[in-house]
């Protein structure tokens, strides 16, 4: 039964106009949960309850009114894409080792559709490497396909299962102010980022290629190419897993550090294609369907090939924050034209609904949440802003 005093009604529950599409959502506090109805952006769907959505009388948000032809922003594209195109063509045949590139391979759409171009359509000798956290079933149908369908090499990290879980539980309980999909997400991404480049300078490879869409990561972190800063002289254990005193020095050692390589290393460049190609999400879910790559369009779905651990950090944040932390990146999709609005429109409500209420594919929340040994009060965010980030990314 619910506490009768401890969920409220939902409020702004006046007549909206339809220029603004709703959702109901509902917002934690101090032990009490209050439904409030959510309006969202009529061109791009940004919630009104993310910082800055800022939307008017009109149903748009503050980010479609300012959006403009950005200049500069056409004039970075233009030189990403040529030195992205002058950068694989040096690479390819590169002397002394027998591979032009890695491609960190998750089965998704992205990297599914970056190894069939780099192969196909530039003729690069292709490594592909898959960092095994938890990844699903159709995520691993996917690989197995489009590897045997391309022909493509493959290396599979498995960091260790104690340490995994370990990780996950601490960051879980120890969130930092942006939230679990956040605080994870920039943990575990330099930790497989790490072992791509730990894989590359094994095996002297010049270049590691990231299906990174357009938004991702954040673009502190990355716009096109990592800051060869990062690559090269930054320790990428993450500061407040140090200071914790809850980890080994061994465990710690599974992230990257430059800092210990001879000084004479020849570091490779990490570049994200889909930073200077033109893309457009739909058109890479028809690809990979077209292509073979996948057994059916479903299959590149984001939301059914991604790890099954961001159910449960959905859940948090959806609990922390209101609204689904990955719906400021589509909605930045959608007003450039790169997503389909009307997909996310039907698509969000309903994925929400699954995790809140466990069920469907959201049941990945409750089977996360045994297999860390977790209770909802333990989701918790309890440190600042860049806890976790590298030095170099909390200056910037």
């Amino acid at each position: 039964m619910t506490n009768d005093k401890a969920f409220e009604e939902p409020r702004n529950s006046r007549p909206v106009s339809r220029n603004h599409p709703q959702e109901v959502t509902e917002l934690r506090s101090s032990g009490r949960t209050q439904r409030i109805m959510m309006k969202k952006c009529k061109k791009c769907l940004l919630p009104d309850i993310v910082p800055g959505a800022d939307i008017d009388a009109s149903g748009e948000c503050s980010l479609c009114r300012a959006r403009s032809p950005d200049a500069q922003a056409t004039s970075a594209a233009s030189k990403y894409r040529e030195d992205l195109e002058a950068t694989l063509k040096a690479a390819r045949n590169h002397p002394g080792s027998e591979y032009d590139c890695v491609v960190p391979l998750s089965g998704g759409k992205d990297s599914l559709y970056l190894l069939h171009r780099l192969k196909v359509d530039y003729g690069l000798r292709v490594l592909a490497f898959t960092c095994d956290i938890d990844l699903p079933p159709v995520a691993w149908d996917n690989i197995r396909l489009a590897l045997r369908k391309l022909d493509i090499d493959h290396v599979v990290f498995r960091p260790a299962y104690g340490f995994l879980t370990k990780l996950f539980r601490y960051l879980l309980c120890n969130q930092e102010a942006r939230g679990a999909v956040y605080t994870v997400s920039y943990v575990y991404a330099p930790l497989f980022e790490g072992a791509a480049i730990r894989l590359a300078l094994e095996k002297n490879i010049p270049l590691i290629l990231a299906g990174y869409s357009p938004g991702q990561p954040e673009p502190e972190r990355m716009l096109y190419e990592f800051d060869p800063a990062l690559i090269r002289s930054e320790d990428w254990t993450p500061p407040h897993l140090v200071e914790s005193g809850e980890f080994s020095a061994d465990e710690l050692a599974a992230f990257y550090n430059p800092l210990k390589l001879p000084e004479n290393t020849t570091f490779p460049r990490y570049l994200a294609p889909y930073h200077a190609w033109d893309y457009d999400q739909d058109q890479v879910i028809c690809k990979v369907t077209e292509l073979g790559l996948v057994q059916r369009s479903s299959h590149a779905s984001p939301i059914v090939s991604n790890y099954p651990i961001n159910w449960l950090m959905m859940f948090s944040d959806l609990k922390h924050f209101g609204y689904n932390p990955y719906v400021p990146e589509f909605s930045a999709l959608i007003r450039e034209g790169k997503a389909s609005r009307n997909y996310w429109r039907l698509a969000t409500p309903v994925v929400n609904f699954m995790i809140r209420n466990k069920i469907g594919l959201g049941r990945e929340v409750r089977r996360s949440m045994n297999w860390l040994s977790l209770a909802e009060a333990d989701l918790r965010i309890t440190l600042p802003r860049g806890a976790y980030d590298p030095p170099l990314l909390r200056r910037a």
